[in-house]
């Protein structure tokens, strides 16, 4: 858990560049800490499942699930509990949530080079921060969709780490959580 100070410079970091019109968005992966689920149970009409069909208890409470962010208390304690954590990325777009969710949903199974059908962890950090840089661009176009950039905690939590589109190419940018002259 973090202190608040960087929990609010965390914050300010996810919200920089934003436009009036775009949401503040996360896929939390309800398998990497059995609380993730409590949380975005409180949160009911601003989350869903991207699993579809009635699912076993087992598998609600281990599932990924977007969220829509507010500037409220659930997001404050949210990121202090999350950060550094690999509980999920945060991205920004101007769609709704179910634009959101019918496009996540496309990353969810993948097939690898034997023919295989295999569950695709996207939603974790350090999948992630690793698989958007080898992209080629038609799979950027793919991944992005309705996205216009995805703010990933870097390896040691001590950076956000922005990924965007532009043209073909993917941009990166490495935002330091620490205000000059301070630790994390």
């Amino acid at each position: 858990m973090i202190d608040e100070s960087t929990g609010n410079r965390i914050l300010s970091i996810l919200n920089a560049g934003a436009t009036a019109r775009e949401g503040l968005w996360c896929i939390l992966d309800g398998a990497r800490d059995e609380s993730i689920y409590g949380k975005v149970e409180t949160v009911r009409r601003r989350q869903c499942c991207l699993y579809s069909g009635t699912l076993p208890w087992q598998l609600q409470v281990t599932a990924p699930y977007l969220v829509e962010l507010y500037d409220d208390a659930f997001t404050r304690d949210l990121v202090h509990a999350a950060w550094g954590n690999s509980w999920g990325i945060f991205f920004r777009s101007e769609s709704s949530m179910a634009v959101l969710r019918k496009h996540l949903r496309t990353f969810l199974r993948v097939v690898d080079q034997r023919g295989r059908r295999l569950i695709f962890r996207y939603y974790d950090p350090r999948v992630m921060r690793v698989y958007l840089p080898t992209c080629l661009p038609v799979e950027l176009d793919a991944v992005f969709g309705p996205i216009r950039c995805f703010l990933i905690e870097s390896e040691e939590a001590d950076s956000v780490l922005r990924f965007e589109r532009n043209r073909d190419r993917l941009q990166s940018a490495t935002v330091p959580v620490a205000a000059a002259g301070s630790t994390v």
